[in-house]
């Protein structure tokens, strides 16, 4: 199975910094936590590493190592930061063939200040990243059977449209997964190629800001999901989705963007699992319980083995347990990619059962009107 992947590559540089030598900060009423650095102090940290990273890099290497046959499209710098990524990904099993340099600007750059709970803050440079244009879209790269877009920085979602069209005129499943910023500057182009995505993935903060548009045209509130006597609700089905003041519970959000056209709807909400909106049910995946080094790489490890599974033709089901196995691998470690696993490593993992978590199944046929 061939898989292109597009969007960002970059240098991630990690600092892991002990919990008691940096404050942090948890805001009472909203939730979020800073962490806090004094000005002209020099702060000792456990390890610095570095590392490639960026949403297509990231993709690109957890579809290789599932078995598929991956190539990508990433806009570099002509600068050393782009040789270390092309031989990364080329050491990955990825192909580098469509890869663009333009000497405008340099590889895009992260820093990721990681401590406390290891849910890291994160200093980006987007650099070539925003340069990504529609001639650099060879035709010939588009002969997959999954095109799978990340998020797309600044200029390059101008991109998007243009790269639907040709992943769907070459009969691909199309799989994306926007940023917040692609979604809040660029929503009106992402939302008219909806009928044409196949598989969208977002994280919470994401679906938040697609909440105005879906309010304006299906209404706000909605339904609770129904829970049997004493069960928890996941913090989404408690909290629904918000966003410019307006508020849209779960069975409602997933019922609009049902209408609007994706097969799948996959919205991840960290520590609290991920939901699934499918045209038939919806569906609630709890995480993977394990150790945490990092959670940079967790996303998109989620999405890219959801998505291949898919595309194998695997259920629904079994695509997000596949896809809480692999990001609980990644969040052992530090970078995005260590972590990721095989098909098999996978596979024998959901087998013995006691290591992945069940998934909660409403059928849309059951669901409150």
């Amino acid at each position: 199975m061939k898989v292109l992947t597009i969007g960002g590559a970059m240098i991630d540089t990690i600092a892991i910094i002990a919990s008691d030598r940096i404050e942090r900060m948890t805001m009472m009423n909203a939730e979020s936590s800073f962490l806090l650095l004094e000005e002209g102090r020099k702060t000792e940290a456990l390890e610095i590493s570095t590392h490639v990273g960026g949403g297509a890099a990231n993709v690109a290497v957890a579809m290789a190592r599932l078995g598929l046959d991956v190539a990508a499209i990433v806009k570099l710098g002509k600068d050393a930061r782009a040789e270390t990524v092309l031989a990364h990904l080329l050491q990955e099993g990825v192909s580098t063939r469509w890869a663009v340099r333009d000497g405008r600007a340099p590889t895009g750059a992260s820093v990721l200040l990681s401590s406390h709970e290891r849910n890291a803050a994160i200093f980006t440079f987007r650099g070539a990243n925003t340069l990504l244009e529609e001639t650099d879209l060879r035709d010939d790269a588009f002969a997959a059977d999954v095109v799978y877009i990340a998020s797309l920085s600044n200029e390059s979602a101008d991109a998007f449209p243009a790269i639907v069209r040709r992943a769907k005129a070459h009969k691909a499943l199309v799989a994306t997964n926007p940023g917040v910023r692609q979604l809040s500057s660029r929503g009106s182009a992402f939302q008219d190629s909806l009928a044409q995505i196949d598989v969208l993935a977002v994280n919470s903060s994401e679906a938040d800001v697609l909440v105005p548009a879906l309010v304006a045209r299906f209404g706000e509130g909605g339904p609770a999901l129904p829970l049997e006597p004493g069960e928890a609700p996941p913090r989404l089905a408690a909290r629904g989705f918000v966003g410019g003041g307006h508020e849209m519970g779960v069975v409602n959000f997933f019922r609009a963007m049902a209408q609007l056209g994706p097969r799948f709807v996959v919205v991840t909400d960290g520590r609290h699992g991920a939901f699934l909106g499918t045209h038939e049910a919806i569906m609630h995946c709890p995480v993977v319980e394990t150790r945490i080094s990092g959670t940079a790489g967790a996303g998109d490890a989620f999405n890219a083995t959801f998505t291949a599974y898919i595309a194998m033709g695997r259920h629904p089901e079994e695509a997000l347990r596949a896809g809480a196995v692999n990001a609980a691998s990644v969040v052992q470690h530090v970078d995005t990619q260590t972590g990721l696993l095989s098909q098999d490593s996978i596979d024998d993992r959901m087998a013995r059962g006691g290591e992945t978590p069940a998934v909660r199944v409403w059928p849309h046929a059951r669901l409150p009107s």
